[in-house]
C-alpha cells in the first residue's frame, strides 16, 4: 500500500502548486486583465427526456440567473485568450466544474480536496484560465458525479482557432443515457454487480438530450461534426451510413491526416471531430450509427437542405496543430500503471458521494474516496522532464483513461495499429498494455481515473504529481 498523506503536508503542497499558472493561465488575471466571467449556474429543471413522461429534477447548467430546462449550453472560447466562468451553485449539494481535456492551471481544476474546496450550495467559485489548445472538450462536475453527470450536469466546450478552415455549417453533439423508468423517473444510478463489471447502461439513449434527432445542413456542403461521449459508461462505436466523413481531430487533438470514417471507438470522456460531405440534394438523408453490440441505433441523422454546393471531401487537409510538447523518449522514466480489480476495503464517506463498494484499484491500491487526506500520488513528476506510462489492462473489460491536466501520445500497445494524435483519454481495451509518452509542463496534482464513472467511484483513481 502506499503512504498516507496528512492534510497538513497536502495543503501546504496544494498552495505551493496552487499558485502556479502554468500555459500562461490565470496571468492575465492577476495583472487585472481577465474578461467578464461567464454566471454559470448548476440548476434543476423538470426535462422531457423519455416518451412516456417528464423527468423532474433533471441537472442542467444555464449561463446567467434565468431558470434553464434543456442541456447545458455549448461553451465557446479561442485558443490563446483568457476565459472567465462564475459557477453559481442552485441544487441541493456541493458540486465543482472540471474543464475536461483543457491543459489549464490546477487551480482551475476542479477536483474537491485536490485543487479547490468544495462549493455548496448558495455559493459560488470563479475560475479563470487561457485555453492553450483548440478543439472540442467538455465541462462536468468532479463531485458525486454519478449522479450528477448521469442527471445531466455535462456540456461541450469548443475552442475555436482562427486559422481553422471555414466549413458550411456546424453541429455540436452530445451522447449520453438516462436510468430513467416509468413515466420518465429517475432509476438507480448503477448496480453493484454491474459496476464491478463493463458499467451499469442507461434505458434512454439521448443525443442533445433528444431520442434520434434530426439535424439540417446544406446539401452537398461540408459539415464540422464535433461529437463528445457524456455518457458515464456506454462505449460507442461509430458509423456513418449515406455519406462519407473524414476524422480531423480526436479528443481535440488534429490527426496528422484526415482519414475516412468507418468505425471508430469512443469511449466515456473522448471526443470525436469528423467533417461530413452532406448528401448532393435536398431530402436526401445520413444516419451516423453506434454499432456496438447486438442492437445498433441511431445516434443522429443529417438532412440534406437546398441546392448543392458541390463540396469535394478530398478538399479537407489537416486541421492546425496545438502545441503539445513531445516527450524524448530516450530519457524518459518509465511509469508502471496497472489496473485491476480489487475487494480491499470499504470507501472512506465522502460529502462527494461514495458508491458503498470498492471494485477496482490503480497500482493495487484502491482510491479511498474524495477525503481531506487522500493516499500519495502514484509518482512525483519532474516539471518539464519526459515519462513514459506503462499501463496495463489487467482486467476483462474496457476502461477509458483519462489523465488531467496533461496531453501524451500513445506510443504502442499490444492491441492497437493505429495511434491516434496526442490525447488526455485512453480507451484500453481488456487485456491491453500500452506504452503512452508525456512532458509534465504542469505543475500541480493531476487525476487520473477511469471514465466509467462507476469505476472511478470504486477505486479506479490515482493522481500524479508535478513539482
Amino acid at each position: 500500500m502506499m503512504p498516507m498523506l496528512n492534510r497538513r503536508t497536502f495543503l501546504q503542497g496544494s498552495a505551493a502548486l496552487g499558485g502556479a499558472f502554468a500555459l500562461g493561465a490565470g496571468f492575465a488575471a492577476r495583472a487585472g486583465a481577465s474578461p467578464d466571467p461567464q454566471v454559470l449556474t448548476a440548476q434543476f429543471a423538470d426535462a422531457r427526456i423519455a416518451a412516456d413522461g417528464v423527468t423532474p429534477k433533471v441537472m442542467t447548467y444555464g449561463l446567467g440567473e434565468a431558470a434553464h430546462a434543456s442541456m447545458p449550453p455549448v461553451l465557446r472560447m479561442r485558443k490563446g485568450e483568457a476565459y472567465a466562468a462564475r459557477l453559481v451553485n442552485r441544487l441541493d449539494e456541493p458540486t465543482t466544474v472540471h474543464w475536461h481535456g483543457l491543459r489549464i492551471a490546477n487551480a482551475m481544476d476542479g477536483v474537491p480536496e485536490i485543487t479547490q474546496p468544495y462549493v455548496y450550495p448558495g455559493d459560488g467559485f470563479d475560475y479563470v484560465f487561457t485555453p492553450p489548445d483548440a478543439g472540442t472538450f467538455w465541462y462536468h462536475p468532479h463531485c458525486n458525479t454519478l449522479t450528477q453527470i448521469g442527471r445531466g450536469l455535462a456540456g461541450v466546450i469548443v475552442v475555436e482557432n482562427p486559422d481553422d478552415p471555414v466549413f458550411d455549417a456546424e453541429i455540436v453533439l452530445t451522447l449520453r443515457d438516462w436510468r430513467l423508468g416509468r413515466g420518465g423517473k429517475f432509476i438507480d444510478p448503477f448496480k453493484p454487480r454491474d459496476a464491478a463489471r463493463g458499467g451499469t447502461y442507461g434505458t434512454v439513449k439521448t443525443t442533445n438530450w433528444q431520442r434520434e434527432p434530426v439535424f439540417e445542413a446544406p446539401a452537398g456542403g461540408l459539415v464540422r461534426v464535433r461529437i463528445a461521449a457524456m455518457d458515464v459508461t456506454r462505449i460507442y462505436t461509430m458509423a456513418l451510413d449515406g455519406a462519407a466523413a473524414k476524422v480531423v481531430a480526436l479528443d481535440g487533438n488534429p490527426v496528422d491526416t484526415p482519414f475516412l470514417l468507418d468505425r471508430l471507438d469512443v469511449g466515456p470522456g473522448q471526443r470525436l471531430d469528423i467533417v461530413m460531405r452532406m448528401p448532393e440534394s435536398e431530402g436526401q438523408t445520413a444516419k451516423l450509427s453506434n454499432d456496438r453490440g447486438s442492437r445498433p441505433w441511431t445516434i443522429a441523422t443529417f438532412r440534406a437542405v437546398g441546392t448543392s454546393l458541390k463540396r469535394d471531401l478530398r478538399d479537407v487537409g489537416p486541421l492546425p496543430g496545438n502545441p503539445i510538447a513531445e516527450a524524448d523518449v530516450s530519457i524518459a522514466k518509465r511509469i508502471p500503471i496497472e489496473l485491476t480489480a480489487t475487494a480491499e476495503h470499504k470507501p472512506t464517506p465522502s460529502i462527494c458521494g461514495s458508491l458503498g463498494y470498492t471494485f477496482w484499484a490503480i497500482n493495487k491500491v484502491p482510491w479511498p474516496g474524495d477525503t481531506p487526506d487522500p493516499i500519495a500520488p502514484i509518482e512525483e513528476l519532474k516539471l518539464g522532464r519526459s515519462y513514459v506510462l506503462q499501463i496495463s489492462n489487467r482486467t476483462p473489460h474496457a476502461h477509458p483513461i483519462h489523465l488531467h491536466g496533461l496531453s501524451f501520445r500513445i506510443l504502442n500497445s499490444n492491441k492497437r495499429t493505429f495511434l491516434p494524435p496526442p490525447t488526455d483519454t485512453i480507451l484500453l481495451l481488456p487485456d491491453e498494455q500500452a506504452e503512452v509518452a508525456l512532458v509534465a509542463d504542469n505543475p500541480g496534482d493531476w487525476v487520473i481515473h477511469c471514465h466509467i464513472i462507476e469505476h472511478q467511484k470504486t477505486g479506479m483513481t490515482g493522481y500524479l504529481r508535478v513539482v
